[in-house]
């Protein structure tokens, strides 16, 4: 695994960390709405990093899969906070 790798680990854990913070602390739930989202993201890379390091594209296939399910989750939770039927 070279340097560049696990800078880039390191840095989507301490990314990892710092939204964790945010959808504790969040002050309103929009603020932990958007930390769930990063959250989400941020698991994507971790995915394609795993793909790359591994060689295999079934960690491809997850993170494809995590960002869609994110997507439709923030979303339905988007429409929830608006108090907004799923409707319209």
């Amino acid at each position: 695994m070279s340097a560049l790798m696990l800078t880039f680990i390191w840095a989507l854990v301490a990314s990892a960390f710092l939204c964790l913070y945010r959808i504790g602390m969040g002050p309103t739930p929009p603020d932990r709405t958007v930390g769930i989202d990063i959250l989400g993201t941020i698991m994507v890379g971790f995915c394609v990093i795993m793909s790359l390091i591994s060689g295999k594209d079934f960690y491809m296939n997850i993170g494809i899969s995590w960002a869609l399910l994110s997507f439709i989750g923030t979303v339905a939770l988007a429409k929830f906070l608006e108090r907004r039927s799923f409707d319209e």
